[in-house]
């Protein structure tokens, strides 16, 4: 737990497992609610009384409470006086642990849309539900509750759930078979809303307050010393570069590294865009020859990810003692970042991938980290981005990932394939905003694939590139769904790209969500 987070009222998140777990999160960040996810395995007594939790949430997740080693919360949890809501999984749970009965599925199973109808008297959580009858939610569940804990009484049913809806009032207790937290269930959140006023939270996150608390704390953690931080030109290290400058002025300098693997004159347009408008000093360290050469074969994309962060950490080592032995390196890693490199198990097999910018840094360096922005999800940057006076151009920029287009080049990397791919994406993103959608898109690029295709151009043979295109929308990154361009829009950037980029002959579009993908390809 951060001093950030001290300052404010606090709900616990404690996760098993669900796909979904971050959602909670968002739902209740977009409430002004503080909270954290936290993995059960890292949950006892001795964590709830330092966490000091207003209300618990228990997530959904993959296991069976039958199983032998299955994920459970400590006791504890139920003896805090404080309100607990169970979500599926986390229903489940609620009743095993406080005397109730779970069964297998036995034909019980649900999985997709479901309708709840209301049952017994009025609960406050439920406020606003009903009105119009019946609710629709989504199921994801094999086993189910066939007994209730003592205390409890049923506030919801649906065909395959008898219980689908279930509360202990007089304890504060609430535990549903359904997720409030996606989409699919459009009534959740307010049912989350009226979960977090009953708990009394008074609604104290706000951008406003966390830019006067980060500033304090990056006051009282860096002192009198030196901070480089690394600059990318994304919304995530500009919105970082500018608060810390904010709070400790010319103690900062920006390396911005030109590592080979940007966009067509991306390295031009931030040096440009952020000395126009900040005076900051910034070094433009252009080592591309050095992350070119250390990438040269490399296909692995977990590889490549290790060596761009192993580069990255060498020349800001470099620019530290040039810079008068900076004591600490800034950087701009998100809630997100933390919560994909490391699994809710706290073992390697469910990690989606590595982050170059989280896990700390290697003792050789002497530096410590400060990352202002590593409680915040992607539009709370943004948020704050505001609040801080940064022009939109900055807050707007979609995503650009460190590894850069190293992993939007999946097999082995070549100088070659970097030229058309720079070109081809600078095509892409020229059509999308002619066609006025870059701002209702979250995140758009090209992709060249690992493999090459026949083509016919101009009566001659091709035997050229594939290219994949790839544009998304979503509210923070941890989930997404393609964006439905026209064919007409697909049809006419394809042309584009084959007309304009020598060496592409074919050219996809991607309509993968995210899960079942992740929105880069490695």
């Amino acid at each position: 737990m951060t001093q950030h987070a001290s300052q404010h009222q606090r709900l616990l998140i404690i996760d098993f497992g669900s796909q979904v777990t971050q959602l909670i999160a968002r739902r209740l960040r977009e409430l002004s609610v503080y909270c954290e996810i936290h993995p059960f395995n890292r949950v006892d007594a001795a964590f709830l009384r330092t966490f000091a939790p207003r209300a618990v949430i228990l997530s959904g997740g993959p296991a069976s409470v039958f199983a032998e080693g299955a994920p459970m919360p400590p006791a504890e949890v139920f003896t805090l006086g404080v309100p607990v809501l169970g979500i599926c999984y986390g229903q489940q749970l609620m009743m095993h642990c406080l005397g109730g009965k779970v069964e297998r599925g036995h034909g019980t199973a649900e999985f997709g849309r479901a309708f709840v109808s209301a049952a017994g008297g009025g609960l406050d959580l439920l406020e606003g539900w009903f009105e119009a009858g019946r609710e629709q939610v989504w199921m994801s569940h094999g086993d189910h509750v066939s007994a209730l804990a003592p205390g409890f009484a049923v506030y919801g049913t649906s065909p395959n759930a008898p219980f689908a809806i279930t509360a202990d009032p007089a304890r504060h207790f609430y535990a549903v078979q359904f997720h409030p937290e996606v989409h699919h269930t459009p009534g959740g959140a307010r049912m989350l809303g009226n979960f977090v006023r009953l708990a009394g939270f008074a609604g104290d996150w706000t951008m406003g307050a966390y830019r006067d608390e980060a500033i304090r704390a990056i006051r009282g953690q860096v002192g009198d010393a030196r901070v480089i931080c690394g600059l990318s030109g994304g919304v995530d290290s500009s919105v970082a570069a500018v608060l810390i400058h904010e709070a400790i002025g010319d103690q900062l300098t920006c390396v911005f590294v030109d590592h080979g693997l940007l966009r067509l004159n991306e390295a031009e347009e931030v040096v440009t865009m952020f000395r126009d408008h900040y005076n900051i000093p910034l070094i433009h360290a252009d080592e591309s020859d050095l992350f070119l050469g250390a990438l040269e074969g490399v296909a692995d994309p977990e590889v490549k990810r290790k060596t761009i962060g192993r580069l990255f950490i060498d020349v800001f080592q470099k620019h530290a003692a040039e810079v008068g032995g900076a004591a600490f390196l800034a950087q701009g890693t998100l809630y997100p970042d933390v919560i994909e490199s490391v699994s809710f198990s706290g073992g390697p097999s469910v990690t989606i991938k590595s982050h170059h910018n989280v896990g700390g840094l290697p003792e050789k360096m002497g530096l410590r980290l400060v990352e202002p922005l590593r409680e915040l999800f992607k539009d709370e940057v943004r948020a704050l981005g505001r609040e801080l006076g940064l022009p939109e151009q900055f807050i707007g920029r979609h995503p650009f990932p460190g590894p850069g287009l190293a992993i939007r080049c999946p097999g082995e990397i070549t100088r070659e394939k970097l030229e058309i791919l720079r070109r081809a994406d600078a095509v892409f993103i020229d059509q999308i905003r002619r066609h006025g959608l870059y701002d209702a898109i979250w995140q758009a690029f090209a992709a060249i694939l690992p493999m090459r295709t026949v083509g016919v151009m101009g009566d001659g043979r091709t035997y050229d590139y594939a290219l994949g295109l790839r544009a998304v929308t979503s509210v923070d990154g941890m989930t997404a769904d393609y964006y439905p361009f026209s064919h007409e829009f697909l049809s006419e950037t394809a042309t584009r790209i084959i007309n304009e980029v020598q060496g592409v002959n074919r050219v996809f579009y991607d309509v993968t969500s995210k899960p079942p993908g992740t929105i880069e390809l490695e």
